[in-house]
C-alpha cells in the first residue's frame, strides 16, 4: 500500500529517524471530534481531565460537548458558522473545542489576555455568532459587542469545574480563581447550558471542511487567521501523538495555552486521541506544575524555555521526584546549553527541542528521543517534506548552505481567513507542488537535523554585513549573568544599523556587573561586526501569552 504522503527514502533525516517508528502515517478521513467520541466509547469511566484535583471522565467530557453542540444549534449556529473560544486552559476549553466542531461550526481560538480593542478587531475579522468566555472577561466584551456580529455570549466560571471549597484540592487553587464574577443578564451561563442536554445536530462535516481559525501571533497590524480543516487538525493530532510516544497510559501536563497550536495538539488533542489523562493548569505557577507532576506522575510535558528557567529556580527542586517524565521538551526559543545541562544534572531530564508554526501545525520538526541535539529544531516529523531555498530567488540551497525553511505536509493550513493576497504570498510552487514558506532562515547538518539561524525579517544589516540576532543571543546566554536576552537593530549614521542587546540579569548579578563588561565579554566571543555595541539592562522582556519574547515590540 502506497502512503499518500510517502517521502523518498533518500531524505537525509531518515538516517536519524527514531527507532521503532514507521516513517509515514495513515490519517483517518473523519471529523476531528470523532477522536473524543471514540475515546469516550473505549474508556467511558477513565479520567480524561484533572483540574486542581477535580476529575472528569471521558463519558462526561463527551456528553458535555454534545450538550454544548445542541445548545449552539438552538442558538442558530450552523455549518461553517464561527464560534469564538476566548478562554485560558480550563475544562471548559476542552468541552467547547470539541462541542463547537460537533456543531458543524468553525472554532476560533483567541488569546484571553487581549484588550477590548484587539478583541473587537478579531471578532469583526471572523464574524463569530457566539463567544464562549469567562465571566471575568464579560466587561471587556460588553464594551464591544454592539460593534460586532456576536449574538450570544456563553459565560464560564472557574467554579464550574474546581473542587468545592469544602474539598481538599489536588494542588493549591490560586485565590483569583475562587472569586466568582457576576454574569451579565445578556449572557448565558455555562452550567445551565450543559445541564439542559439539548440534542446535537446531525453531522454535516467531513475531513475537507473548515474546522479552526487560529490567529498568528503578530505584534503589528491585524493578525492573520489561519484556517485549518478537519483533515489538517487530524494530521496535527496524530503526528504529535506518535512522535512523542503517547499511549493510553500517558499523563499530559497541560500548561501551554490551548488556544495556540502547540498547546492544542501537543498537550490537549493528542491526549484525548489516545485516551490519556490531561492535567490542566490555568496559569503558570512553578510550584503547582512541580506538585502536579509529582502527584499525578505526569509522563509528558511540552513547555517553553522560560517555564524551565523558572522551574529550576524552585527551592529544593533537585530533591523533587520528576522521574515519571518520558517526554520533556518544547520550542518557541532555543534551549541554552547551560540550562539544558543543569536540567539533566539536577533532575536527569534530557530536553527535546522542536519546531512548529501556526500555519504548518504543531511540531513539524522534533528531536529524536534517542539522539537529541541542543539548540536544534530536530528532524522533520511524519510526512513533513522540507527544503531550504534562497528567499529571494526560490532556488534550492546547496548542501551546507543557509536558506528559508519551506515545507509541504498534510497539516498545513488552507488559507488566511479573508486574506487571499496574504495566502498567495505564504506559498511557493516548486515542481508543480505547493510549499509553505515559513519566513525562518535555517541550515541542515549532514544527519538531517535542522537549525534555525533566525527570522529573515530580524536580520541586522551592519555596514553591509549580515548579523543574525538569534546567534548573538545564543552567545549572550553563555554568560553566567544573563538570564534572558533579546537583540534588536537600532539606526546608526555610520554603519546603517547597529546591534543592541536588551538583557535581564540573574538576581545575584544585578548592580554587580556593567554594560561595558558585557560588551567586552561578547567582543571576545563574536565576530567584530556581530557583538552588541549597545547593551541595556531591563527588569523584564515583554512576552506573548505563549511565552515568546516579543522582539517586534522591542524593535
Amino acid at each position: 500500500m502506497k502512503h499518500e504522503h510517502e517521502l523518498k527514502s533518500s531524505r537525509p533525516w531518515f538516517s536519524s529517524w527514531p527507532q521503532g517508528l514507521t516513517k509515514n502515517l495513515d490519517y483517518p478521513r473523519v471529523p476531528m471530534f470523532e477522536a473524543l467520541e471514540n475515546s469516550a466509547r473505549r474508556y467511558p469511566d477513565k479520567t480524561a481531565v484533572i483540574y486542581y484535583g477535580r476529575e472528569m471522565t471521558y463519558r462526561q467530557v463527551w456528553e458535555e460537548s454534545l450538550a454544548l453542540a445542541g445548545y449552539l444549534r438552538h442558538a442558530g449556529v450552523g455549518r461553517g458558522d464561527r464560534v469564538t473560544i476566548c478562554l485560558p486552559n480550563t475544562p471548559h476549553f476542552v468541552v467547547a473545542y470539541y462541542g463547537v466542531l460537533r456543531a458543524n461550526a468553525i472554532a476560533v481560538t483567541i488569546d484571553p489576555m487581549l484588550n477590548a480593542e484587539k478583541l473587537q478587531v478579531l471578532l469583526n475579522d471572523n464574524d463569530s455568532k457566539v463567544v464562549v468566555t469567562l465571566t471575568d472577561l464579560l466587561p471587556l466584551f460588553d464594551e464591544i459587542l454592539a460593534n460586532t456580529a456576536v449574538e450570544t455570549v456563553v459565560a464560564c466560571d472557574y467554579a464550574d469545574y474546581l473542587p468545592a471549597e469544602s474539598e481538599e484540592p489536588g494542588i493549591p487553587v490560586p485565590d483569583f480563581m475562587r472569586r466568582q464574577a457576576e454574569a451579565s443578564p445578556e449572557s448565558r451561563k455555562w452550567g445551565e447550558i450543559i445541564a439542559r442536554k439539548m440534542d446535537p445536530p446531525a453531522v454535516e462535516v467531513g475531513p475537507e471542511d473548515p474546522a479552526l481559525i487560529v490567529y498568528t501571533s503578530g505584534t503589528t497590524g491585524v493578525p492573520k487567521g489561519a484556517l485549518h480543516t478537519h483533515k489538517s487538525l487530524v494530521a496535527n493530532c496524530l503526528r504529535a501523538t506518535y512522535m512523542i510516544y503517547e499511549t493510553p497510559a500517558a499523563v499530559n501536563l497541560g500548561v501551554l495555552p490551548f488556544f495556540h497550536v502547540t498547546g492544542m495538539h501537543c498537550c490537549m488533542t493528542n491526549s484525548i486521541y489516545v485516551g490519556g489523562t490531561l492535567v490542566i493548569l490555568t496559569r503558570w505557577d512553578r510550584e503547582a506544575a512541580v506538585a502536579a507532576a509529582e502527584k499525578y506522575r505526569c509522563t509528558h510535558w511540552i513547555n517553553i524555555t522560560t517555564m524551565v528557567v523558572d522551574m529550576l529556580r524552585t527551592p529544593g527542586i533537585e530533591k523533587r521526584d520528576l522521574s515519571s517524565f518520558v517526554i520533556f521538551g518544547g520550542g518557541g526559543a532555543p534551549m541554552p546549553a547551560a540550562l539544558a545541562e543543569q536540567l539533566e544534572q539536577n533532575l536527569g531530564i534530557r530536553y527535546l527541542e522542536g519546531y512548529g508554526l501556526t500555519e504548518g501545525g504543531a511540531a513539524t520538526h522534533l528531536n529524536p528521543v534517542q539522539k537529541p541535539k541542543l539548540q536544534c529544531l530536530g528532524i522533520p516529523s511524519f510526512d513533513v517534506d522540507t527544503k531550504l531555498i534562497d528567499p529571494l530567488t526560490g532556488k534550492e540551497a546547496a548542501p551546507g548552505e543557509e536558506g528559508e525553511l519551506v515545507m509541504r505536509t498534510p497539516s498545513v493550513f488552507r488559507e488566511y481567513w479573508n486574506k487571499p493576497e496574504e495566502t498567495r504570498e505564504a506559498f511557493l510552487e516548486i515542481d508543480g507542488q505547493q510549499w509553505l514558506r515559513t519566513g525562518d532562515l535555517a541550515r541542515m547538518d549532514e544527519e538531517g537535523y535542522f537549525f534555525i539561524v533566525d527570522r529573515i525579517k530580524r536580520m541586522i544589516n551592519r555596514a553591509g554585513l549580515k548579523v543574525w540576532p538569534a546567534a548573538v543571543e545564543n552567545t549572550l546566554y553563555k554568560h553566567p549573568a544573563v538570564k534572558e536576552a533579546c537583540v534588536v537593530r537600532v539606526p546608526d549614521e555610520r554603519v546603517g544599523e547597529e546591534v543592541k542587546a536588551l538583557i535581564v540579569l540573574h538576581d545575584q548579578f544585578v548592580d554587580k556587573i556593567t554594560a561595558e563588561e558585557i560588551k567586552a565579554w561578547s567582543k571576545e566571543k563574536l565576530a567584530a561586526y556581530e557583538y552588541p555595541r549597545v547593551v541595556e539592562f531591563v527588569d523584564e522582556l515583554p512576552k506573548s501569552s505563549t511565552g515568546k519574547i516579543l522582539w517586534k515590540m522591542l524593535q
